[in-house]
């Protein structure tokens, strides 16, 4: 299938998606990563990560300080600030791409855009009166939604659906209609399904398979699947950093499906799978 192109302008950093499938590398600044990756208050060592990301291929930095894994509870705001708005000060200063923040509050995205972050990645979506969406049309900058069911306290308890894809296609409309009237262009606005987000992983496995129906909504797609725990699962419960060739599965998948952008968190080997995939799925795009 074909594969949309989209400019973004991110806080003065340009990229152009759907040319060649966008690696956006993972800089967990936590203690308590599932994938066991969390960098936690210890500015130089996630500074270096992140430029060693970008050196491996990365296209995007995402920078986020409160973990989402399956049970987690919210940090304040306060301690959420400490851990990522020095690392994207200081890390924009050195890398040429764009940062992105993975945060849920209007006040860190705010300050986040003012470090130098360009892109805004709210895994809570968008919803009426929150503020995060008017931070993201008055700066400019591009906002990535993902679809979610209940929070990562309680995402994972006996998720249901009647019908997984049209429920989070409608979920997600809503959230780019919330988004449009608080001014931002749809173009500017990515879409996630939410791999892992109050899915079992026969959920993962029915989204990964139907994909593609999301770009029926005309925005850029963004997938992550990177070590989560559905791929562990099917490898008989290995644990999460032995979960590389099963995440390079569903990344091509993924690519095959007109993906735009993959999250992950082994920059250097998903390198290698996106640009053997688009030169399989989109050999008219290359060069």
């Amino acid at each position: 299938m074909e594969r949309k192109i989209f400019c973004w302008d991110c806080n003065g950093k340009k990229i152009v998606l759907g040319k060649k499938t966008l690696i956006m590398g993972i800089l967990n600044v936590t203690p308590d990563s599932f994938s066991g990756d969390g960098i936690y208050k210890n500015l130089t060592l996630a500074v270096e990560t992140g430029i060693k990301l970008v050196e491996e291929g990365a296209d995007i930095i995402d920078t986020g300080g409160q973990s989402t894994r399956p049970g987690s509870v919210w940090i304040s705001k306060e301690e959420e600030y400490q851990r990522t708005i020095p690392v994207i000060r200081t890390l924009s200063k050195k890398i040429k791409v764009p940062i992105s923040v993975d945060t849920t509050r209007s006040s860190i995205a705010e300050a986040a855009v003012d470090a130098g972050a360009g892109i805004i990645n709210n895994i809570r979506g968008l919803s009426e009166g929150q503020e995060i969406a008017k931070i993201a049309a008055k700066q400019n900058i591009p906002i990535v939604i993902m679809h979610i069911k209940g929070t990562p306290k309680t995402m994972q308890k006996n998720p249901h659906y009647k019908d997984l894809l049209k429920e989070i296609i409608n979920r997600l409309k809503k959230q780019i209609d919330i988004g449009l009237k608080q001014g931002l262009k749809k173009t500017q606005i990515a879409v996630d399904p939410g791999i892992g987000f109050g899915k079992t992983p026969e959920h993962n496995l029915e989204i990964l398979r139907k994909l593609d129906i999301l770009h029926t909504l005309g925005c850029p797609v963004l997938i992550g699947t990177s070590r989560k725990s559905f791929i562990g699962k099917i490898l008989n419960n290995r644990l999460a950093d032995e979960r590389i060739f099963g995440t390079a599965a569903t990344v091509a998948l993924a690519i095959l499906k007109a993906a735009h952008i993959v999250r992950v968190h082994d920059v250097a080997q998903m390198r290698d799978v996106c640009r053997v995939s688009d030169a399989i799925c989109f050999p008219m795009l290359r060069g």
